[in-house]
């Protein structure tokens, strides 16, 4: 219905007998007005008329010319003109009309303005129709030139964004290529540190062998993540070989290890539950130390990290807990995209910000979810969900 607020379209309707019928509708065809010689026409009430849609008043034919014919026009160009066809009298014969219609834009809908004759005059209906289907033409000649020059454009884009697709993919190339050599120099870089330590060397040595064995692990961490964002960038993904393994194991062996490089760190290993899971175990590797060393690196100093592993009917979950300084709101929503980073004052625990988009990936590849939670009373954490059974 019509604001009280604002004029309304047919407030001048004339209320006695006019020579044409006079109508508003809203844009579905409901009746919001109507005058008293169009209702004298059909045979109803102005009550009884309002609320009625005009659909409801046309014949059949009528119906399917105003819904092929009508509707289009209206939204095409905002009117129609000495436009024929029949209504039904209340009494159930069809009375034959000559409509002209305007379309009003309000700020409470659109409604449409109609003007209706009793009319016999087939030329003008014929006239009409002739005139409609000239001005489908007329649009439809402008959609087909718009659509052709979208076309031309589209095309150009398409061969843009080929030109920039190729620059990615050679860029990601390189990008393997690079970080795939980097692996040889850097294992014969530890195999010599180990072989180094084995000859009994002085304190000052083992210190010194200890950050070059610490360094080369980092390298192959940021290689072996250089490598998986290449997979996924080119659209092959992390690949996991999933075979049956203990997963408090495989996460208490990984800790070991981790324990070797930060030897200052406090890691303590929670587990509950038992099943055999299904996973790639390198890839748990990379998945753990990947947490573990992200909360290392951004937790509270000799703070305490909990790693828990529990298996409880088919679900399998990881959680990695750091107390310290929480990750800001902002950067929550896009923590595991490629990239984002939080901030570390120690230089040597920064990262490129590949870490957590690989956790995300490998999770991912096992038919799992990972989620994170950080707040400054309960700290920051990490937990992983997978099905126990990945076969």
């Amino acid at each position: 219905m019509l604001s009280h607020n604002e004029p309304d379209p047919a407030a001048e309707l004339p209320s006695g007998d006019a020579v044409q019928g006079l109508l508003l509708t809203a844009e579905n065809g409901c009746i919001e007005r109507a005058n008293l010689t169009f209702c004298r026409w059909m045979g109803y009430s102005q009550q009884t008329l309002l609320g009625m849609r005009i659909q409801e008043l046309m014949s059949l034919e009528a119906r399917t010319f105003h819904q092929a014919y009508w509707q289009p026009l209206m939204q095409l160009q905002g009117g129609v003109a000495n436009v024929k066809f029949d209504l039904m009298h209340h009494d159930g014969y069809k009375i034959p009309m000559m409509l002209s219609a305007i379309s009003c834009a309000r700020s409470n809908g659109v409604f449409h303005e109609l003007a209706l004759f009793k009319t016999e005059d087939r030329r003008k209906y014929e006239r009409g129709l002739v005139n409609a289907r000239l001005l489908a033409e007329g649009h439809l000649a402008k959609n087909l030139k718009a659509q052709r020059s979208r076309e031309i454009a589209q095309g150009k884009l398409r061969t843009v964004y080929a030109a920039a697709e190729d620059r990615a993919l050679f860029a990601e190339q390189m990008i393997g290529i690079v970080s795939h050599d980097l692996r040889n120099p850097l294992s014969a870089i530890r195999m010599a540190a180990e072989i180094l330590l084995r000859r009994d060397p002085d304190a000052r040595t083992i210190q010194m062998l200890g950050h070059i064995s610490h360094s080369v692990e980092r390298a192959q961490r940021l290689v072996a993540d250089l490598l998986d964002f290449t997979l996924v960038q080119v659209g092959r993904g992390i690949t996991v070989e999933r075979m049956p393994l203990s997963f408090h194991d495989v996460v208490a062996d990984c800790l070991e290890e981790i324990r070797l490089s930060f030897p200052k760190s406090d890691l303590v290993h929670l587990r509950s539950g038992e099943g055999e899971f299904y996973a790639d175990s390198d890839r748990l590797y990379q998945l753990v130390g990947n947490l573990v060393a992200n909360a290392i690196a951004y937790g509270a100093e000799r703070s305490t990290v909990t790693v828990s592993t529990h298996i409880e009917d088919n679900t399998v979950t990881l959680s990695v807990h750091n107390l310290g300084t929480p990750i800001p709101a902002a950067l929550l929503s896009n923590l595991f995209e490629p990239m984002i980073r939080g901030s570390h004052d120690n230089a040597e625990l920064r990262s490129v910000g590949l870490g957590l988009f690989i956790v995300r990936e490998i999770v991912s590849a096992h038919q799992g979810h990972i989620t994170v939670s950080s707040t400054a009373a309960l700290g920051t954490q990490f937990i992983a969900t997978f099905p126990l059974s990945g076969r």
